[in-house]
């Protein structure tokens, strides 16, 4: 059976690290970026099922990163999950505003964050 991919994009290695860890511990297959620029190629070049974008990053934040997926016919379909430790509205309706599948505050164990994947790929 395939592993479902997962793209991780985050400026914290150590986020990365501990996400990548739990990730592969329930069989997913990830591939990480560390900033918007560099998720956006991925994407483009790994086609993962599943994205989950933080919002405060250098180079390109996370919105935009997201209007960019979102315009771009190869990625608009992927489910993309934002990460942020901003959890006030203005930056849930801009979410929302951009089509983003949900929204995901940090920090979270990560029993919650797989339950969350596994709504949308299972």
């Amino acid at each position: 059976m395939l592993k479902k991919k997962i793209l991780v994009v985050d400026d914290e290695a150590d986020f990365l690290h501990m996400v990548r860890s739990r990730l592969e511990a329930a069989s997913y297959e990830v591939v990480t970026a560390l900033d918007g620029e560099q998720g956006l190629q991925a994407a483009l070049r790994e086609k993962p099922d599943l994205i989950l974008l933080d919002v405060s990053m250098p180079v390109m934040n996370g919105f935009e990163a997201l209007r960019q997926l979102r315009n771009d016919s190869k990625t608009r379909n992927i489910p993309v999950i934002m990460l942020t430790a901003q959890a006030d509205s203005t930056a849930i309706m801009r979410s929302q505003d951009l089509k983003a599948t949900d929204y995901f505050t940090k920090p979270f164990e990560s029993e919650e964050l797989l339950a969350f994947i596994q709504r949308y790929i299972g």
